[in-house]
């Protein structure tokens, strides 16, 4: 059913509600993890940051025990990176993202990966992993040890996109920043994946649910799948549609309310990767333009950022000296005394979040 278009900052205030931005939410970590997909994680501390910043309620171990007791994991998922996630919605979700994970293989080893058979390197690591969990240092000298004329990166990527691992405890818990072991998802979570066509159904409606209204290509940027514009045609007597200033069509599940456009959104502090930032094609509904150099420094690396009036207006760091810990703030232009105002409690609220062992805490605007 195509309804009517969107203005930009309508599709912004939808995406902040979806997010939990436009105020925090009353729900455990377990129901905001599964609410929101999945958070980025190549580091191990952003998730839980990601989490504070929507939560009513959230502290440090409130994750790591959903890790601890199996009902979170940080596995490669989307776009071929590392996401922590519910368990339940990783064994729903990784069927589908498959082939996405397969052309990111060929995409960094457009050559070697034209001719080889995985099967071989994945079933010598689905049988070592099995015995028990493993670190990549292991999976890679074990992969060389029986494959001495492969290339280890070629097989070790191999591995991580086409066998299910997962991290297993204290991999992805706050300032964990060791070596993690890997063990079979199925092992691990003891559930069944989900068949591939149920799983990229419950894809796009998660997807949607998290981030809609989106149009197909955002979708595909999410996820790393391509060709979704069959799969979404055959949605469409479950889905509302809409269109966007520029005439582009967007998807949405039916019956979710839209807030108004005068809906207030206090500012909030992002973490490093936040998906928010990565989950559309134009990502002027959160980012403004001229910001986006200063966010994307290079396709590894997103910044720390704050919202002010639900969009991207500048970024954060910590700097630690001993017990001396300040968040520097640092506005892309010239924010009023009141912003500022509201910025310095919030970056009070998350310095003691990020460095609770520090003795005397700032917030410096750079």
């Amino acid at each position: 059913m195509d309804k009517y278009s969107l203005t930009l900052r309508e599709l912004n205030r939808a995406t902040l509600a979806r997010q939990l931005l436009l105020e925090r939410a009353p729900l455990t970590a377990s129901e905001a993890l599964k609410r929101l997909v999945g958070l980025q994680a190549q580091l191990a501390n952003p998730p839980s940051i990601g989490l504070w910043t929507r939560l009513k309620s959230f502290q440090h171990e409130d994750l790591s025990n959903l890790i601890q007791d199996r009902l979170a994991v940080r596995a490669t998922t989307m776009r071929s990176t590392l996401h922590l996630m519910c368990s339940s919605n990783y064994m729903m979700l990784r069927p589908a993202l498959q082939p996405a994970l397969t052309h990111a293989l060929h995409a960094f080893f457009p050559k070697e990966s034209k001719s080889i058979d995985v099967i071989p390197f994945v079933e010598v690591i689905r049988e070592y992993v099995q015995e028990q969990p493993r670190t990549f240092v292991e999976i890679r000298a074990k992969l060389l040890e029986v494959f001495p004329n492969t290339d280890p990166a070629l097989m070790a990527y191999i591995v991580r996109t086409h066998l299910p691992l997962v991290q297993t405890f204290p991999g992805g818990t706050w300032n964990f920043t060791g070596s993690p072991t890997h063990a079979l998802a199925e092992s691990w979570i003891e559930k069944p994946f989900a068949g591939s066509e149920e799983s990229l159904h419950y894809l796009i409606l998660c997807y949607l649910a998290s981030f809609g209204p989106a149009s197909i290509k955002d979708i595909q940027m999410w996820s790393g799948l391509s060709k979704l514009k069959g799969v979404l045609d055959a949605m469409r007597s479950e889905l509302y549609t809409y269109r966007d200033e520029q005439g582009t069509e967007l998807f949405d599940l039916p019956d979710i309310p839209l807030p108004t456009t005068n809906a207030s959104a206090p500012p909030r502090f992002l973490p490093e990767f936040d998906n928010l930032l990565l989950a559309y094609v134009n990502r002027s509904r959160i980012i403004p333009a001229p910001f986006h150099s200063s966010v994307f420094l290079t396709v590894g690396r997103v910044r720390a950022t704050f919202l002010v009036d639900g969009f991207v207006a500048g970024t954060w760091k910590v700097q630690r000296a001993k017990e001396i810990a300040k968040l520097i703030v640092e506005p892309f232009e010239l924010l009023s005394k009141s912003i500022r105002s509201e910025l310095l409690i919030e970056g009070e609220r998350l310095i003691h979040f990020l460095e609770n062992d520090a003795k005397s805490f700032e917030v410096q605007f750079a």
